[in-house]
């Protein structure tokens, strides 16, 4: 080969080189990344998963909005740090944001919120305009409240029918201080762990129980390493869409289709959700799990230091109490 024949091939290859990194580059920067911790078929997965289909509807060739979930980018405390460097562009998380600010706290108040009517009234007049702010302070954007759901507890020691029925249990929960204490308060053993570890430490026994939403119990099967799940419906979880520094990147018009979508399907989700809670009762039964009720005015009643202490902690917390349970009237 000559001379000319060899240089003519070199920047050929060098032009299609050149051509594939640009390529590679474009699709990279078009990638809108979305990471949750949710298993196939949790509430979260179908969440994340409708939205992503309606807004990747709207964005055409603009980006593309990919969902990536069982904490493949990370469990809650990870995407948080990743919302803020700006590796992660949108999080699906839930209790974790009491700790980018302790009034998200309100929300882990035992028995505040009433039914999903409720719950909605509260998004619209004290998530959004109150503590939306509060979480852009942090440096996060909070596009849709959603939900995780109403807590229930698993575990192998016993049915739990009232707060007694917990002493001595060693309890997963999430991170944050106030499902902490509201569980030793109800004489429980509560210690903070991620989701993704917490089959393996049911399994082994290193924790005898957990409390989770009924679509994240089913869908990590914490039913098939519990013997009993206890229907305490004790706090109301809702699911925060968040953008972290990537989002003054994107483009208004791309901006604009992701907030509105988030907002546009908070409605369609609280149904979801219910519906999923109705179907979800069968099939843990049906699993062979003992489904009890649980005496939810004694869990009230020893819920109050609880209220009392978010009150005289948190410098607005007894206005986002008094005011998220001033929405109840006509749940």
């Amino acid at each position: 080969m000559s001379k000319l024949s060899r240089s003519l091939v070199k920047a050929s290859l060098s032009a299609v080189a050149a051509v594939t990194l640009m390529a590679s580059a474009a699709s990279a920067q078009t990638e809108i990344k979305l990471g949750h911790v949710g298993a196939p078929g949790s509430l979260f997965a179908q969440s994340a998963d409708l939205y992503a289909a309606k807004v990747n509807a709207q964005l055409g060739d603009k980006a593309k909005l990919v969902v990536y979930g069982s904490s493949q980018l990370g469990g809650d405390t990870e995407l948080l740090k990743k919302l803020k460097l700006g590796t992660v562009d949108l999080a699906l998380v839930s209790t974790v944001m009491t700790s980018v600010a302790p009034e998200f706290g309100v929300f882990e108040m035992p028995y505040l919120v009433q039914n999903r009517d409720h719950a909605a009234r509260i998004a619209k007049n004290v998530t959004h305009p109150i503590l939306g702010p509060v979480a852009e302070k942090a440096g996060y954007r909070i596009l849709g409240v959603w939900e995780n759901g109403y807590r229930e507890i698993t575990n192998n020691k016993r049915p739990i029918v009232k707060p007694a029925d917990l002493e001595g249990v060693k309890l997963r929960v999430p991170g944050g201080v106030w499902r902490v204490k509201m569980f030793k308060a109800y004489g429980a053993s509560p210690s903070p762990m991620e989701l993704k570890e917490v089959f393996v430490a049911l399994q082994t026994g290193v924790m005898d129980g957990q409390e989770n939403p009924l679509t994240q119990i089913y869908s990590q099967k914490f039913q098939e390493v519990q013997k009993y799940l206890s229907l305490t419906g004790h706090v109301y979880t809702p699911a925060y869409l968040t953008g972290g520094a990537s989002w003054s990147r994107l483009p208004a018009d791309v901006q604009k289709i992701l907030k509105n979508t988030a907002v546009a399907i908070e409605p369609e989700i609280l149904k979801l959700a219910a519906k999923l809670d109705g179907e979800l009762i069968d099939k843990m039964k049906a699993s062979g799990i003992q489904v009890n009720e649980a005496d939810k005015p004694a869990f009230v009643a020893a819920s109050k230091a609880i209220y009392d202490e978010f009150a005289k902690e948190v410098p607005t917390g007894k206005e986002l109490i008094d005011k998220s349970l001033g929405l109840a009237k006509g749940s």
